[in-house]
């Protein structure tokens, strides 16, 4: 099976906030600039949805509120949380994380240790989606934090090139791509960098 990593800089505690707010002009706007992707995703899981899945905005509307929740439809709140993400931060992109098998995340992770960057790994991207939304095995989420994206940065800045050359061509380029996300967060101090993996 393959995998996708969408990543967004995002100040985490903003996101996170819209969980339970029950923010009724944060739900509409967000409803609004994603009309379009939404009306898709409700086709592409047009199945689902007739068996008592919510539509993306019935799952973005649970989310804002805090629930209620329904456990066999996790994944629809995870994505309509990724939507929240994607509203109040901005996507980064990357060529190595996509597609991909869930083994290539430690591939990645033991580069990333043996270079001496160990404040963040790419496998803590696919865990749990935050409390109180229900578990779902697709989409995973993670955060780095603001702290650990700088200390990451250094860590970063401080590999000596030839021992990031030294590495396999698609392993450098996954560490070079991650480099890239971690100086994208360097201006915005109270932004860190949340992951979904689906």
């Amino acid at each position: 099976m393959s995998l996708s990593l969408s990543l967004y800089l995002v100040d985490p505690e903003v996101a996170r906030a819209v969980v339970g707010s029950g923010d009724v002009r944060v739900r509409r706007a967000i409803g609004g600039r994603f009309k379009q992707e939404m009306s898709r995703d409700d086709d592409y899981f047009a199945h689902e949805i007739e068996n008592g899945a919510p539509t993306r905005y019935e799952a973005l509307t649970a989310v804002v509120e805090g629930g209620p929740f329904e456990e066999r439809h996790a994944f629809q709140y995870g994505y309509a949380y990724r939507m929240i993400c994607a509203f109040h931060g901005r996507r980064l992109w990357g060529n190595s994380f996509s597609p991909f098998k869930f083994a290539w995340l430690g591939h990645v992770d033991e580069a990333l240790k043996s270079l001496g960057i160990e404040a963040v790994t790419v496998s803590e991207l696919g865990y749990r989606l935050p409390e109180p939304l229900p578990h779902a095995d697709l989409p995973g989420h993670g955060v780095w934090s603001p702290a650990a994206c700088a200390t990451a940065l250094a860590q970063y800045e401080a590999v000596p090139q030839d021992q990031l050359a030294a590495l396999d061509d698609d392993v450098r380029e996954a560490v070079e791509e991650l480099g890239t996300w971690l100086q994208a967060a360097r201006p915005h101090p109270t932004h860190g960098i949340v992951g979904f993996l689906s």
